[in-house]
């Protein structure tokens, strides 16, 4: 079977691999669809992001769906044919974190596509993967294209979770690429009263705008958020989804006394203006991953409450595998780039 491999930055490769047999509790899915991530663009044109580096090829990928079709022994609850969204947390189960009902922090966390250990953790952009079924969630009712975006969406319901009481809150949100703009849906999904959303692109503001920001700042405009900043803050929530140090101060400024930060975006370490936090009782709130809400993810897809729909901008085959991740590397024409697989 074919994989798509990344060797070193901008050596991407599609490439045959071995394919494997499910084991006890375990499923052959045959892949239907595959969406880029911003990880994944990170180990493209970059080799890896922060002090993670590729140390070895990697088979890239982590938000996937597809078909069963096999079972191993033990597997009552799937059936071949089934469409099914694949979680691509693997947490051991057993360690401490695990046991305190932490399970995206595992210390033996196997989440595929990261480089983050080493030997790598192989990724799931391949024709055939083989998963523990308890990973996979039936996705009747969603194409290939929308079970794959469980896995984002996901990352966005657990920040929700993260931000604590949501109902009637006003809220920002920095940064409108694939996680901004999954995050206005979840906010809005949440109980949310108002929502800013604020980028650098006009294009991203307008599918901020498709999915329901209530308003939208351009941040190239420096004094764009200076009205909200007014009689100590304006917004309850910020989403900081876009990992600048520009957009994390503007909107801390903008942020009313007791208000919370939800960090998502992930562009390295930066300086904070610990005196405004301090001063305003602010709390910063770090957001990693996911687990348990991947099967909500899908539910509120299925059940028609959230529509991700609009998100998903660019299809290509796995032959244009290189192409697709060109396409993603552009956010002037591309908010989610999926590969097809079959």
């Amino acid at each position: 079977m074919k994989a798509i491999v990344i060797h070193t930055a901008k050596d991407l490769r599609l490439e045959e691999c071995a394919v494997e047999k499910p084991g006890p509790g375990e499923v052959e899915i045959r892949l239907a669809a595959g969406g880029i991530c911003g990880s994944d663009l990170h180990y493209y044109n970059h080799g890896g992001f922060g002090t993670v580096r590729l140390k070895e090829p990697m088979i890239l990928g982590h938000e996937v769906s597809g078909h069963v079709a096999a079972l191993g022994e033990g597997v009552s609850d799937l059936a071949i044919g089934d469409l099914v969204a694949v979680s691509p947390s693997r947490p051991c189960g057993a360690c401490d974190y695990c046991l305190k009902g932490l399970p995206n922090h595992c210390f033996h966390m196997r989440f595929y596509g990261s480089a983050m250990p080493f030997p790598h953790i192989q990724g799931a952009f391949r024709e055939r993967l083989v998963a523990k079924a308890s990973q996979c969630v039936k996705a009747e009712g969603l194409s290939a294209g929308e079970a794959a975006m469980a896995e984002p969406l996901s990352v966005t319901l657990h920040a929700t979770r993260r931000a604590g009481e949501m109902l009637g809150k006003r809220v920002l949100v920095t940064g409108c690429g694939p996680i901004g703009t999954l995050s206005i849906l979840a906010a809005r999904r949440a109980g949310a009263a108002e929502i800013v959303a604020a980028d650098l692109s006009e294009r991203a503001l307008g599918f901020a705008r498709a999915v329901g920001a209530d308003r939208t700042v351009n941040l190239s405009d420096r004094d764009g958020l200076v009205p909200f900043s007014e009689n100590k803050g304006t917004f309850d929530v910020l989403y900081e989804c876009s990992g600048a140090q520009p957009a994390l101060v503007a909107g801390i400024q903008a942020l009313r006394p007791r208000g919370v930060i939800v960090q998502l975006g992930l562009g390295g370490d930066m300086a904070l203006p610990m005196m405004a936090i301090t001063a305003k009782e602010l709390d910063l709130r770090g957001s990693f991953r996911f687990h348990e809400e991947f099967a909500t993810a899908v539910k509120l897809m299925q059940g028609g409450l959230i529509d991700v729909k609009p998100l998903i901008t660019h299809t290509l085959p796995l032959c244009e595998a290189l192409k697709a991740f060109e396409i993603a590397s552009d956010k002037g024409q591309s908010m989610k780039t999926q590969i097809a697989f079959a």
